[in-house]
């Protein structure tokens, strides 16, 4: 019988990504999403594709043997999936891992298999499988005279995923287009007891930081910051954006100042992070992933956070005394992305920047104490872009 894995979120990098390796290692895999119309398509449809795109062409992935549950109408059957299954996993966006902590936190406490459920979050956040334990553990969604014991029925173990998902044709329905290249590392120590999952897809690592932080400041940093500034510049896509010498300078130059960090922090030898950087440069400039500036940078207000792309960088930089001058230019473009249609971040942000003092935008947005030495440095970007934008 094949394994099972119960998958929360049946989006683009869920049916995409996760699924599609998952299948590939022989698993029987059981979608879980609340959006009733996503639900019924999976149920309805038997297979569906993955187009892998690469400088190389395509390939195209059939993907069988999968099942889907809507844990909104029908959650003690998810529970019952989650309880009997060989592994979780979620794509749902860090914001909604309170959401599904409760079904989750339900099967671990009915599990009765001697191995305990291994539960991966594919989340672009640092930390994501512990922030969705936390949840997990809460007296709401176990019993606490079971917290004690809850490692002998779950094991849970951090991961960091990187693959680029260009916007989709509007008619693809449950078909996916991806890009070929991808990266899923995950903790291995959670599992030196029973031996983790075998899927062939993951790297599975001693030490997970370097990873994470590699890729949270190098992807995501340099993908960010080329879309805020294609967005300013009237691009389209990063392609576009990338192809403008003065805007592929601005990225490489913030590149340069993560890079600084990553080599001073983790050991990675300069040559290597050099050539990370011209490899991620290469593949998020590819003019076959169709990559739109605004889907690129919608959510700024995750992205302009205290552990994430921009600010994350720039105040470890800044407190060894390291430069962060193009860090901060683009975290002047990601505030000034407000009011993006479609994007309710970008809204929300719009009427922060409104109705905010500067200082107090900074500490709220931003999650910086106005005694760190970065506070200064963007109390003064906000009010620029307040003034530009007329909003003060």
């Amino acid at each position: 019988m094949s394994p099972k894995a119960v998958h929360f979120g049946g989006g683009n990098i869920g049916r995409g990504f996760v699924a599609e390796k998952l299948h590939l290692a022989g698993f029987e895999v059981v979608f879980v999403d609340v959006v009733d119309t996503l639900i019924e398509q999976l149920q309805k449809t038997k297979e569906y594709t993955v187009t892998e795109i690469g400088g190389e062409g395509e390939k195209v992935n059939k993907i069988t043997n999968y099942r889907a549950i809507n844990s909104k109408h029908n959650e003690a059957e998810a529970v019952d999936e989650i309880a009997t299954a060989d592994l979780v996993t979620c794509a749902v966006g860090p914001n909604i891992l309170k959401f599904i902590a409760p079904v989750i936190g339900k099967a671990i406490d009915q599990r009765t298999a001697s191995k305990p459920l291994a539960v991966i979050a594919c989340e672009n956040a640092i930390g994501a499988t512990d922030t969705l334990a936390g949840f997990i553990k809460e007296s709401k969604n176990t019993p606490q005279d079971r917290l004690s014991s809850i490692h002998d029925r779950a094991a849970f173990a951090n991961s960091a995923i990187d693959r680029i998902v260009p916007g989709q044709d509007a008619n693809a329905g449950l078909n996916v287009k991806i890009e070929s290249f991808y990266e899923w590392v995950v903790d291995k120590t959670p599992f030196a007891k029973h031996g983790h999952p075998e899927i062939s897809a993951i790297k599975w690592v001693d030490d997970l930081n370097p990873y994470i932080e590699r890729k949270l400041f190098t992807v995501n940093t340099g993908h960010a910051a080329a879309a805020y500034y294609g967005h300013a510049r009237g691009k389209h896509t990063i392609h576009d954006a990338l192809q403008d010498s003065e805007i592929n300078k601005i990225v490489r130059n913030c590149l340069a100042e993560t890079s600084h960090l990553i080599v001073k922090k983790h050991g990675i030898s300069t040559e290597e992070q050099k050539a990370y950087v011209e490899k991620i440069i290469s593949r998020i400039s590819n003019p076959y992933l169709e990559d739109v500036v605004e889907r690129v940078g919608r959510a700024p207000l995750r992205k302009l956070s205290r552990k994430e792309r921009f600010i994350g960088p720039a105040s470890q930089l800044i407190e060894s005394g390291d430069k962060v001058d193009a860090l901060l230019g683009a975290v002047e473009q990601a505030f000034a992305f407000v009011d993006v249609e479609g994007d309710d971040e970008s809204a929300e942000l719009g009427k922060i920047l409104k109705s905010t003092e500067a200082k107090d935008v900074v500490s709220k947005v931003c999650g910086l104490e106005s005694s760190h030495p970065l506070y200064s440095k963007i109390v003064p970007i906000v009010e620029k872009v307040q003034s530009n934008k007329g909003l003060k």
